[in-house]
């Protein structure tokens, strides 16, 4: 028998260690020995918990203890996680985790640990929850170069704009019923702001490129910006409005962004709406491959984390392909350099022929009982730092700028 312990017991804790006990004949099969759970680890008493015997408020307790094989955490942000991860890897325990957080900063080094260690680091369900997504990556598809990954990786962000496309809310509105459905966590900013999904694609492109990628230098938008008219004239155009992560190996480095996009309506992601996700991964091999699936959910995730928890319990050494170098130097390229088409919405004066000389070449759109003043398009494609220059020039003309959207390439 291989004993667990978990290191808290929010939405993930409890769904981890509900999986373990519901289906402990299934995954002692598969795992080759009976899971048990020893410890929980909490903060604060649940009387009358049928678990509560198996709670303990010290960590020392875990860690000290040999039996523990597998430290489950779920806990979230970076301290007191990293520190109780590093310290059960030194210990020779192996460690699942769902935290996309500590994965995105202190991934690399927690990995260098496990191998000394001779155990694992594993995080399946640190993105897309309960979609398969890590272990393909690192396992599937490891005889491919990955030339570029792109997703939807932020179930919250895209039930809203799913809202805002097919029931015309606005954003504060849809906000409200994501809340009300416990899509959205009562303080959004980390979805809305795009920082969630910028953690997941930081982790996904450190796999694929064999370095670490910190989200401090990705440069990051959410979708608190979008507009019903940025809707409409999305819709003109061809396409919707889709939060995307997406990474693009160069030569140089990489190039990495997550900001909403312009997505066109053949694309894959397209079509991927509500609290779904979408991760297109794109090898020199295999061409296009798509994950789908619920992004989040307490089950879901749950069972990424228990299949995590049961390749722990099989192996006897390191997963070696789960690997990638420490690199603190910035290695991202800068997406001002980056060429790209952009839907831009201006207001007031100059007036369209001004906006529209300025974009040679530039494709107008047009919406319902759209202003006089306001004039929008989908920029030929150039560097972003040049489409800026010709922002720049129409503002000191007296135009205001009221949206910009990258466009994502359907290539």
């Amino acid at each position: 028998m291989k004993q667990i312990a978990v290191l808290g017991y929010g939405v993930v804790g409890s769904g981890v260690v509900e999986v373990l006990e519901k289906n402990s004949e299934n995954i002692g099969r598969k795992a080759g020995d009976q899971l048990k759970v020893k410890y929980i680890l909490v903060r604060r008493s649940f009387l009358g918990d049928p678990n509560e015997e198996k709670m303990v408020q010290d960590f020392n307790t875990i860690v000290n203890d040999p039996e523990v094989a597998v430290v489950v955490e779920a806990m979230g942000g970076i301290e007191p996680a990293f520190s109780y991860v590093k310290a059960s890897l030194e210990q020779g325990k192996s460690v699942v985790t769902s935290n996309k957080e500590l994965v995105a900063e202190k991934g690399a080094q927690l990995l260098g640990i496990a191998r000394e260690h001779h155990v694992n680091f594993l995080f399946e369900a640190s993105v897309g929850g309960g979609i398969p997504i890590i272990r393909p990556l690192h396992q599937c598809l490891a005889a491919n170069e990955i030339d570029k990954i792109e997703g939807i990786l932020n179930g919250t962000t895209n039930f809203i704009l799913t809202k805002m496309i097919k029931e015309g809310m606005g954003f504060h509105q849809a906000l409200s019923i994501a809340k009300e459905l416990g899509y959205a966590e009562s303080d959004p900013t980390a979805d809305v702001e795009g920082l969630d999904a910028c953690r997941k694609i930081c982790i996904l492109a450190s796999i694929a490129y064999g370095k670490h990628i910190y989200p401090r230098y990705v440069h990051t938008e959410g979708i608190t910006k979008l507009t019903g008219e940025d809707v409409e004239y999305a819709q003109e155009w061809g396409g919707v409005l889709k939060l995307i992560g997406q990474f693009i190996r160069r030569e140089e480095g990489a190039s990495i962004l997550t900001a909403p996009r312009l997505v066109p309506l053949e694309s894959q992601l397209a079509t991927v709406d509500d609290v779904f996700n979408g991760i297109l991964v794109q090898g020199d091999a295999t061409g296009d491959v798509v994950f789908y699936g619920k992004g989040a959910g307490k089950l879901p995730t749950a069972s990424a984390v228990v299949a995590d928890v049961i390749d722990c319990a099989k192996r006897r050494d390191t997963v070696k392909t789960l690997y990638w170098e420490d690199c603190q130097e910035n290695i991202v390229c800068d997406y001002m350099e980056e060429p790209v088409r952009a839907y831009l919405r201006f207001q007031g004066v100059p007036g369209r022929e001004l906006v529209l000389e300025t974009f040679q070449g530039c494709q107008e759109l047009r919406r319902s009982q759209q202003p006089k003043t306001e004039t929008a398009l989908v920029t030929p494609m150039m560097k972003e730092k040049e489409i800026w220059e010709k922002i720049e020039f129409l503002k000191e003309k007296g135009a205001c700028l009221l949206g910009m959207v990258r466009v994502l390439e359907n290539n």
